[in-house]
């Protein structure tokens, strides 16, 4: 009896050891494959840089992907400064139109229209130190937009991203308009005209513009009680690693100055070949980096060609500087079209022409004596090994006696030792056949008498 308590005993205290050891697992493990609510796979989208076509052609490539393996969750994990608008409004109507639920989770930044961005997602999370907001239209220069009608525009997207997820619209209203007054008494926040509106994590959570607070994606996907285990991050392809070192102003700038120095050096002095190819590569590289970005389409390629053929052309064909007008202004508007920002090309190109021009300059002045312009100058002389008698010679040619060739009325021809020479009388007339002899001589002109007995 006391051998059979004490086995009793020692499985008691081992099923005791195994729950121990099931409680701790699951409290280390909490969301395996076999314990997570819901299925699926979680993709993951990166969203940490500015808003414009390039990041909306990369998202955009996310959504279809996530939707081809059937993904149960998508994650936006956002760091932007915000950016264009239009684009902005692409991203958000295709995270309204994908099936599938997504979070935003903002682990820096959600300024401007990346606050718009995570607005229309179906939840938000936000890291400690992030925030929201901030979200006024502001120009080209940076100074916020005046227009009514486009800041009134703005001001109800935000309220209507806002209050399709059930959070307080007005909020939405002052991160976009600088003018309105509010008060936001969760926060104890009175907005005045001048200020805008931007939440801090713990901000955005007590108004509800957050729904959790998480240190990091895999807390974001147990937190949507989805495996960690089945999580798919979307990485940029190597074109787009490309594309996004070739748009980097600095870069852009010194392609252009490849592309300029490179093309017109070819043209000037001919011939060489590195120049040119060098060009042509910077150029073809500056329009690739642009259209894999999402900036540039095919137009701009047919501009840039249009541009070069031009200015070959006017090189020449005669055509009083048409078409190097027509290139130079084909030229200029594919590279501005190309870019992602006006301002900034426009500040790169000016850089590039004035360091390309100095160039060009430079060696214009090395190889003068190959350039194109010798095309248009005069460069023959008239020796004496052609028949050509110098100006400063024709004074030994007075005393010297030859044949008039033709008959002298008083002009015409006489042969001197072998050459032919247009000479004229004093007056008088000399028929052909004649002995002449040169009596004098005034620059060009050869004075001649007939030769009596």
């Amino acid at each position: 009896m006391t051998k059979q308590m004490g086995i009793r005993k020692l499985l008691t205290c081992a099923a005791a050891l195994v729950m121990l050891f099931i409680s701790f697992g699951l409290y280390v493990f909490p969301m395996n494959s076999a314990a997570a609510a819901n299925n699926g796979a979680v993709y993951v989208i990166p969203v940490k840089q500015p808003i414009e076509r390039g990041l909306a052609s990369f998202m955009e490539r996310g959504f279809k992907e996530a939707e081809k393996m059937s993904a149960g969750l998508i994650v936006l994990e956002i760091d932007t400064p915000g950016g264009l608008v239009e684009q902005a409004g692409k991203i958000a109507t295709m995270m309204r139109d994908s099936k599938i639920p997504t979070v935003a989770y903002i682990t820096g930044d959600a300024a401007s229209a990346g606050s718009y961005i995570a607005l229309n997602a179906d939840k938000i999370a936000m890291a400690n130190g992030s925030m929201i907001g901030a979200a006024y239209m502001v120009d080209a220069s940076g100074n916020p937009v005046e227009d009514a009608k486009l800041v009134s525009w703005w001001k109800t997207s935000m309220a209507s991203a806002a209050e399709a997820s059930g959070r307080n619209p007005e909020i939405a209203k002052g991160m976009a308009d600088l003018n309105l007054k509010i008060e936001v008494p969760e926060i104890g926040l009175t907005k005045q005209a001048g200020d805008i509106i931007s939440l801090t994590n713990d901000e955005a959570l007590k108004t509800g513009y957050a729904d959790t607070i998480a240190n990091s994606t895999e807390e974001v996907i147990a937190w949507m009680d989805y495996s960690t285990q089945d999580v798919f991050r979307m990485e940029p392809t190597f074109s787009e690693k490309l594309a996004t070192f070739l748009t980097n102003r600095s870069v852009m700038a010194i392609l252009l100055f490849i592309g300029i120095a490179g093309v017109i050096i070819e043209l000037i002095v001919p011939g060489f070949g590195v120049p040119g190819i060098l060009g042509v590569t910077a150029f073809v590289l500056y329009f690739f980096g642009n259209q894999v970005a999402g900036f540039a389409g095919w137009e701009t390629w047919l501009l840039f060609v249009i541009g070069i053929v031009m200015l070959a052309m006017e090189l020449f064909v005669p055509s009083f500087g048409i078409l190097g007008i027509i290139g130079s202004v084909s030229l200029i508007a594919g590279v501005v079209m190309a870019a992602y920002s006006t301002s900034h090309v426009a500040l790169s190109l000016g850089i590039a022409a004035a360091c390309a021009l100095v160039a060009v300059i430079v060696v214009a002045l090395v190889f003068k004596e190959r350039g194109v312009w010798r095309k248009f100058i005069l460069s023959d002389s008239l020796s004496k090994e052609q028949g050509y008698i110098p100006n400063e010679d024709r004074d030994v040619l007075i005393g010297l006696i030859g044949t008039s060739l033709t008959a002298l009325r008083p002009a015409g021809t006489m042969e001197l030792e072998g050459r032919r020479l247009d000479v004229v009388t004093l007056g008088g007339f000399i028929e052909a056949g004649r002995q002449v002899r040169i009596i004098k001589t005034d620059g060009t002109r050869i004075v001649v008498e007939e030769e009596k007995g």
